[in-house]
């Protein structure tokens, strides 16, 4: 997709926008397919003029169309944002696309000469992949705190119920932008969320009274954006029912941190052991494997994900439950 197959008085009528010069190879898809729960999240829709966001800035929620331009060997992105909060989600999109993302030290022949071959060369075939930051601490926050302890299928079953129950359309939804583009919901609507739609939505009490607890301090929350990941993450941990796991996914997404590892995934440990040593491994074993790059740990991860490596099945899976039904 390149800015002349997006219809010019589609880009003019945005409230606020910006080109991005990427300065590199640039995947948007890649970069910013992680901060996306599954194909059906509410808050993203790739359409045939750009991929699509919204969320709440400070300012207001907004809109923003994401949509690669120029030459791909020089790569740049178009940024166009409706809504109140368009000029500050314009300001901080180079952040959000991986601006602060600096590979150099990753890239440098003496570390990959440390590094494990399929490492190296999933780094070769994916140089266009940027780890995003979005600087906001509750969107990334909430759906994570519903993945805990669940399999993916039924957190983001109960997440797209919860947002289309209580989230909002968002700005120029079903004009300029998709129709069915939503807002997450503010802080203040997640906290007036009753009992009864957090145990239809088939989320248990433990992770719906930690959301709660989390959201109570929202603004203080959002301030840990400001501080370096390792920071915020401790912040993060001070709140009940947050813990190394919750903090690892989100400064992830919020900080763009290239180092934090989800310690207590279900399947990480055991997917690493075997990508590096042909045996599964429990967490600490990750943690003895993985540190020789301590600084660069989640590109490792990240890398070993796109090297097309698959772990050996066997044992039980994690049983996906259905707390609607008590």
């Amino acid at each position: 997709m390149t800015i002349a197959d997006v219809p010019a008085g589609l880009a003019a009528a945005a409230d606020a926008s910006l080109r991005w010069h990427a300065g590199g190879p640039f995947n948007l898809l890649q970069t910013l397919g992680t901060l996306m729960r599954g194909n059906g999240d509410p808050a993203f829709a790739a359409a045939p003029d750009g991929l699509w966001m919204a969320f709440t800035t400070p300012c207001g929620p907004a809109t923003l169309r994401l949509t690669v331009a120029g030459d791909p060997r020089e790569p740049a992105v178009d940024i166009q944002a409706w809504g109140p909060g368009s000029e500050e989600a314009v300001a901080g999109a180079p952040r959000l696309l991986g601006s602060g993302d600096d590979w150099s030290a990753f890239d440098h022949p003496e570390f990959h000469s440390t590094l494990p071959r399929m490492v190296v060369e999933a780094r070769r075939r994916n140089l266009a992949l940027r780890l995003p930051a979005t600087g906001r601490m509750v969107d990334s926050l909430v759906p994570t705190i519903l993945e805990q302890k669940v399999t993916v299928i039924e957190a983001r079953r109960g997440y797209r119920y919860l947002m289309y129950r209580y989230g909002a359309p968002a700005p120029a939804a079903g004009s300029s932008a998709p129709a069915g583009l939503r807002l997450q919901p503010t802080p203040e609507q997640w906290l007036r969320i009753p009992s009864w739609e957090w145990h239809k939505a088939g989320v248990g009490p433990q992770r719906s009274a930690t959301v709660m607890r989390a959201l109570r301090s929202a603004v203080a929350l959002e301030r840990l954006a400001a501080l370096p990941a390792t920071e915020a993450a401790a912040g993060m941990q001070t709140i009940p029912g947050i813990g190394v796991w919750t903090t690892a996914e989100v400064v992830q997404r919020t900080h763009g941190c290239p180092d934090s590892i989800a310690v207590g995934d279900y399947h990480l440990a055991a997917y690493v052991g075997a990508a590096l040593t042909g045996r599964r491994t429990d967490d600490a074993g990750m943690l003895r494997l993985l540190a020789p790059w301590q600084g660069h740990r989640q590109r490792v991860v990240r890398m070993i994900g796109l090297s097309g490596f698959r772990k050996p099945t066997f044992g039980p899976r994690m049983t996906i439950q259905d707390h609607r039904r008590h």
